[in-house]
């Protein structure tokens, strides 16, 4: 079983800069899915969103809400209802939102997706 390294960093970001990222992510379309599995850390909130045919572009936030505890990936899942509950078939790609730079990307990320 793969766990992802939803670690916690020294950085000094506020939980607004995440409240805005939820609203973000609701406001582009992405469902909040339930984390019933085991292969995100329990209190993980994840948000989906299907790009093409099982390929979802997922969010997965810590349940404290801190910048530095965003990731961010494509991946294959068999089914939408798979996610939350099992591994992806393939991940390709892996963001770790870490600090501000990483937030960028991701901020252009979200507006070149929705063109």
């Amino acid at each position: 079983m793969l766990k992802l390294p939803l670690k916690k960093y020294n950085h000094n970001y506020s939980n607004m800069d995440c409240h805005k990222i939820i609203k973000t992510l609701k406001h582009k379309h992405f469902i909040k899915v339930s984390n019933k599995g085991n292969w995100f850390e329990d209190g993980a909130a994840i948000y989906a969103k299907e790009i093409k045919d099982n390929i979802f572009l997922l969010f997965v936030i810590l349940k404290d809400i801190e910048i530095e505890n965003i990731q961010a990936l494509i991946a294959h899942f068999d089914c939408f209802g798979s996610i939350g509950l099992k591994e992806p078939e393939q991940i390709m790609f892996h963001l770790s939102i870490k600090d501000k730079e990483d937030l960028h990307y991701f901020e252009k990320y979200l507006k070149i997706s929705d063109n």
